[in-house]
């Protein structure tokens, strides 16, 4: 692992824009039947069962995040019909690829795996950007800094890291590997300290 952090900061603090009962329109890669990442987080869980100040995130909502769209509240529902057909459009030349998740790292809020190779996920972004700007003419967020993961865990309280390191050093489970196929544009809340959401369109890649 990476340089860990000394000490968690609780990750539910409201972020600009976001409160209670708000929802947001935004890009994830999710993993319904990814055996391989069910099972990698199944033991992960079980070795962050008990470390205080954590919130485990279930197979349910284990999620990539690619790009969000806008607060639901502020989108006109025919330019999220618009975007997704663009989408659509230009997801149809990019292949289905493979993912790797092996040993999650901490961060200051978080403990998450690094998804590899990184370029895929974010060819998959450039292109949901691009057809973004076709439909609005720019795409919000910052095109760079995009690192693709996934968390297993968000720490729900301030204190110290060495903790969760002692928890994941007691475990060592083979990687999983996934096959990524489509990308869902999901309407997402974060109401019960956890990234909840319906599908709002499914899009396939190829």
């Amino acid at each position: 692992m990476s340089t860990r952090p000394a000490h968690m900061l609780n990750h539910w603090w409201w972020r600009p824009g976001w409160r209670e009962g708000r929802r947001i329109y935004t890009w994830h890669f999710t993993f319904r039947g990814a055996a391989q990442v069910h099972r990698l987080a199944a033991e992960y869980r079980q070795a962050l069962h008990g470390v205080p100040g954590l919130d485990l995130v279930p197979d349910r909502w284990l999620h990539l995040t690619m790009q969000g769209l806008g607060f639901v509240d502020e989108v006109a529902e025919k330019d999220v019909r618009a975007i997704v057909e663009a989408v659509s459009a230009r997801l149809r030349a990019v292949s289905a690829f493979e993912l790797t998740l092996d040993r999650p790292e901490i961060t200051p809020e978080a403990i998450r795996w690094e998804a590899y190779p990184a370029r895929p996920p974010a060819t998959v972004r450039r292109e949901i950007r691009e057809a973004i700007a076709e439909v609005w003419g720019t795409a919000p967020e910052a095109a760079e800094g995009f690192a693709p993961h996934v968390s297993i865990a968000y720490s729900a309280a301030d204190g110290p890291a060495q903790p969760v390191a002692q928890a994941l050093r007691r475990v060592e489970p083979e990687p999983a590997t996934v096959t990524l196929g489509s990308v869902e544009l999901i309407v997402l809340g974060r109401d019960r300290r956890m990234y909840e959401w319906e599908e709002y369109a499914r899009v396939p890649l190829g």
